[in-house]
């Protein structure tokens, strides 16, 4: 079997290095997708104390550089990073590797913008950055590969828990204003809400406290929350794995503090859907709390056979029953010089 998992393990990840690591491990993964790989030193000690080679999209400069990495402990054949200016808002890195079998595997890890509070909650500029990346990934058509990270955006049909969103960002506010610098890299109300709107604020404020108000705002957000840029990438032939192997379970990875819809997602190819054996969200790992971790749940996804699989399944973590759907709710460090830019 080869394991594949995404992580967004948010602003670098450095304070939570150790979590990080216990929810990797856990997984036991062969590839791993990092989003919001800021901290190149963090990187490097993950990959350490993984025994696994990494590669980075760049050599993040600041907390919101944000960036994207791999690590491997399968052999790396060969890493591109492609830089769109204007089109792709961030970096996206492409990683072949070799599988036991001998077959080349090729990841791409992107992180689609979030621009919330743009029209429609940005999903146009989202939709020209799934467009851009189809078109890079046309050329391997008929070959194994994935597409994987945090895509800000909810699958056609998936629910959304709007009111639970809207008191962790009301939570965020409030904690923003404590800590500024410590609220790197979550979402609050105005970094959501379009400035049209910002008046509406304490009436957003007070929504969470109605359980009718929570109700109807439930169903307003889903009818807004925009899902056209995964539309065109099931459109074009990928496949939503989480989805495909589990129709009935909400699969919520963020807020992993206060879990409300699903944007972390690993797509495959049609040659590695025939070769998908499972794909679950992963909320703890060796006793560490997925929240305490991340503000992102990982998605782990397993594919066909892998030589020396005597782990078995340690470390996955089952959420069918977690996270099933209510009837009731609405809605070995290398070095960076082979990254050549496209």
């Amino acid at each position: 079997m080869t394991r594949i998992l995404s992580y967004n393990i948010l602003v670098g990840g450095q304070p939570r290095i150790n979590q990080i690591t216990s929810m990797i491990l856990s997984a036991d993964p062969d590839v791993v997708g990092l989003v919001e790989a800021t901290n190149p030193r963090v990187v490097e000690k993950l990959a350490k104390q993984l025994g696994m080679q990494y590669r980075m999209s760049a050599l993040g400069q600041h907390s919101t550089d944000w960036q994207a990495a791999v690590l491997s402990r399968l052999p790396i054949i060969r890493t591109q990073v492609h830089v769109r200016p204007g089109i792709l808002t961030k970096p996206l890195l492409e990683v072949c590797v070799e599988e036991p079998d001998g077959n080349q595997l090729t990841v791409f890890v992107t992180h689609l913008t979030a621009s919330f509070n743009n029209g429609r909650a940005g999903d146009s500029i989202r939709r020209e950055e799934i467009r851009e990346i189809l078109r890079i990934m046309a050329s391997l058509q008929g070959t194994p590969h994935l597409l994987m990270g945090d895509f800000n955006a909810l699958a056609p049909g998936d629910r959304l828990n709007g009111s639970m969103l809207l008191r962790y960002l009301v939570e965020m506010d409030t904690r923003r204003k404590q800590d500024a610098k410590g609220s790197i890299g979550h979402p609050y109300l105005n970094f959501v809400i379009p400035p049209a709107f910002h008046i509406f604020n304490p009436i957003l404020r007070a929504i969470p406290r109605s359980k009718v108000l929570c109700a109807i705002f439930d169903k307003l957000v889903s009818l807004y929350a925009p899902r056209g840029s995964i539309g065109l990438l099931l459109r074009a032939g990928y496949t939503d794995s989480f989805r495909k192997l589990n129709p009935h379970v909400l699969g919520f990875t963020c807020p992993a503090g206060a879990p409300a819809g699903r944007i972390d997602y690993i797509f495959s190819s049609p040659e590695m859907v025939r070769r998908l054996a499972a794909c679950k969200i992963l909320t703890e790992g060796n006793g560490v709390s997925g929240d305490k971790a991340s503000d992102h749940y990982p998605v782990l996804a397993e594919f066909g056979e892998r030589v020396n699989d005597e782990q078995g399944d340690r470390g996955w973590e089952d959420t069918a029953e977690a996270q099933r759907a209510p009837d009731s709710l609405p809605v070995t460090r290398v070095s960076p010089e082979n990254h050549s830019l496209s």
